[in-house]
């Protein structure tokens, strides 16, 4: 029933790009509820409240009655988030990570699936992170176009510090109001905003950032972004340049491409007003101008520049045939903190089963197969997958006082337990029709 009703907003949205919805809570039903609490994954984190999916669903008509009254009330608050530290892949500071209850991960379930149906007929095909049926392969191979068949020449890699801790809630709100004019939706995204987050059992007020961590985030910054970057860039900085200038962007992270260094360098300096006025700021020690593409180098500069982007080291090379060629490898950061993980999974974890062990591995290793398997990348998974063994053989070593296993022995047990092997998955040339069309 939702989802026909989320089917025909999302018609009167791209019919008409300057509606707004005037009446959309009432989604916020008995039934569209509960679906969402059958949609959410079970076993994961707990909020502050502690209360599991499992915990919540004993009583599943009577807490979602419950809610359905608070929200009609307006006496629906949203519980602070409990705020946990992960590990910030190649470095060694932590990423803030917010936590939601239980309950609020139902309702934010609810409007994102509302703010998808709407927003997604507006956003700009430069964008692809946490959109249905775009995934960072797909801006991969849209950015491999752009470098390789277009003239480009200069690249912005850009980084905006911090972006989900900095982002504006009276911009926010002012975006949304384009789209939505339902005064109770707004109060409910606004709460989510405010509901402030608990560390150590103490409470603090959030005047700035999005929920991290809850689903409702990248919705948010998804629209946040289509307004601050994607639009200017489209309606404003294209329009400006001479030349060639193309954005892709994956949630908060970002990478534009331009045929001439003076208008790299305009944008450059115009970006960081721009994410001034709406609250943001580059981090300067990750932004930079580089020369990439068929002509850089030819300047005398020497050995072309490379740039990071969604988890891939970019640099210039040739095919076989002597043609310009973007290839790409395993950043070396992302495969640093990779083997980091493997390492304190193993060493906490050595005395186990140790098919369990090997089991974990082999699901570990094929999901990493699944993102960095891709064309020209051959070479660094199976780097990676060396090292996965060097750490396995020597965790297994410690099982006990004494060394299992020599080198030889250690083979030997690879042959009844093998590791997967590396074959590539995805074909950066290979575009989808719903992609390739924008080119």
């Amino acid at each position: 029933m939702m989802e026909t009703k989320l089917t025909r907003i999302a018609e009167l949205a791209k019919k008409d790009k300057n509606m707004a919805f005037t009446s959309l809570a009432h989604l916020l039903n008995v039934n569209n509820l509960k679906q969402c609490h059958y949609e959410l994954p079970s076993e994961k984190a707990r909020g502050t409240k502690g209360i599991s999916k499992e915990g919540y669903g004993d009583n599943l008509n009577e807490n979602v009655d419950d809610l359905v009254k608070r929200l009609k009330n307006n006496a629906y608050r949203p519980v602070p988030v409990r705020r946990t530290y992960i590990d910030k892949p190649g470095s060694r500071k932590k990423r803030p990570l917010g936590i939601p209850d239980h309950e609020d991960k139902i309702v934010q379930r609810a409007i994102g699936k509302i703010l998808n149906a709407i927003y997604e007929n507006d956003f700009l095909e430069s964008s692809f992170g946490f959109r249905p049926n775009r995934n960072c392969h797909d801006a991969l191979k849209i950015l491999n176009v752009y470098i390789e068949k277009r003239p480009t020449n200069f690249v912005v890699d850009a980084d905006i510090k911090g972006f989900f801790d900095n982002v504006d809630h009276d911009w926010m709100m002012k975006f949304r109001n384009h789209r939505i004019k339902d005064p109770n939706l707004l109060r409910i995204i606004r709460r989510f905003l405010k509901g402030g987050y608990m560390e150590e059992g103490k409470y603090f007020d959030t005047d700035k950032g999005t929920p991290q961590g809850g689903i409702i985030s990248p919705i948010l910054a998804n629209v946040y972004l289509h307004y601050v970057l994607d639009l200017w860039f489209e309606k404003r900085v294209k329009k400006q340049c001479k030349g060639h200038a193309y954005i892709v962007r994956y949630a908060d992270d970002f990478v534009c491409c331009f045929q001439y260094e003076d208008e790299a360098k305009a944008f450059y300096s115009a970006l960081i007003k721009r994410l001034a006025k709406f609250g943001l700021e580059i981090a300067e020690d990750k932004t930079s101008i580089i020369s990439f593409g068929r002509n850089a180098g030819n300047g005398g500069s020497g050995k072309p520049s490379t740039f990071d982007f969604l988890g891939f080291t970019h640099y210039c090379s040739k095919s076989r045939t002597g043609n310009f060629r973007v290839k790409r490898k395993t950043s070396r950061k992302k495969m640093k903190a990779k083997l980091a993980n493997q390492k304190e999974w193993l060493k906490a974890n050595r005395n186990r089963d140790i098919q369990e062990i090997m089991a974990r591995l082999d699901r570990s290793l094929k999901g990493y197969y699944n993102y960095y398997c891709i064309t020209d990348n051959t070479l660094a998974v199976e780097e990676f997958l060396y090292r996965v063994k060097q750490l396995l053989f020597k965790w297994m070593n410690r099982r006990s006082q004494r060394k299992s296993f020599s080198w030889d022995k250690f083979n030997l047990f690879l042959r009844k337990y093998p590791l997967p092997k590396p074959k590539m998955k995805v074909n950066i040339y290979e575009l989808r029709n719903e992609i390739s069309y924008i080119l």
